[in-house]
């Protein structure tokens, strides 16, 4: 065992031990509650774009990303375009590490690796400013609701060309939508590969944080995803043993960060 495996043993022991400290759970998940009120995620940016996101789970994504070499990443959620911005440039550095390892040249524009960003409402300027970044050539944004049949058609098109698949839906965040994402995208997902659930958090918010919201307590993320999972079990107990889609919840990525917004989120697509 090299110096490096010896290293990320450690680093297991150590999640595994921090993730049954109960009073630093507690602290975490209250600094999670205090800092939501703040709009804390609004303060960061990724190669100038806001990312609404948690730092650690900026961190946590680039790993993802890292790991299973996806050449196709869809996202429900634009937004001000941080997070699509932070998925193309994770792109292009696959495609420069692996033109290196190759020892030939990089060529862009032949890059099968690309970026597609869902939003019912994709606000001019943000347009025009994703557009203008030197990571857009990896991006393409496609404006309706995500749930909406054409546009699920137009995703599916796309995916059909694609061979390794990593989703993420961060857009509205109720309940039906969600689940209906999960319906129409996780299926998308390639084995090994992740359908990351942002902003299952608002399950452990307090009724009064999320007054304005059309989401709260037993009607958001977290509860779709258990929701999702439910309806995957019956349908591979219905199917014997040969079911067709399998996702487990990554405990460990979560165990890890102690501080994110995808508690119950990261799910691992095992079949």
């Amino acid at each position: 065992m090299n110096q490096y495996e010896l290293f990320k043993e450690e680093c297991i022991r150590n999640v595994q031990e921090q993730a049954k400290d109960i009073e630093l759970r507690t602290t975490t998940g209250n600094f999670l509650r205090q800092t939501f009120s703040h709009k804390y995620t609004y303060n960061f940016e990724f190669l100038g774009r806001p990312i609404i996101q948690y730092p650690q789970d900026i961190v946590a994504m680039q790993e993802i990303i890292w790991r299973t070499r996806p050449d196709l990443i869809i996202e429900t959620g634009i937004a001000h375009g941080g997070s699509l911005i932070m998925s193309a440039t994770m792109l292009s550095m696959l495609d420069m590490c692996d033109a290196i390892e190759r020892k030939e040249k990089i060529n862009p524009s032949e890059s099968q690796r690309k970026v597609i960003g869902i939003d019912v409402d994709i606000r001019p300027h943000n347009r025009q400013a994703i557009e203008r970044h030197p990571m857009s050539s990896r991006i393409q944004m496609i404006q309706g609701s995500s749930v909406a049949q054409p546009v699920i058609d137009q995703v599916h098109e796309i995916a059909s060309m694609h061979e390794s698949i990593l989703v993420c839906l961060d857009s509205n965040h109720t309940h039906e939508h969600v689940l209906a994402e999960l319906e129409a995208y996780a299926p998308l997902v390639s084995v090994d590969n992740y359908c990351v659930v942002f902003d299952t958090i608002v399950e452990d918010l307090s009724d009064q944080q999320v007054a304005d919201r059309p989401w709260g307590k037993g009607n958001n993320p977290k509860t779709a995803v258990w929701a999702y999972l439910a309806r995957l079990t019956n349908r591979n107990e219905q199917a014997g043993h040969n079911p067709s889609i399998k996702f487990e919840i990554d405990k460990v990525i979560e165990n890890k960060l102690l501080i994110t917004v995808a508690r119950d989120g990261f799910l691992r697509r095992t079949q």
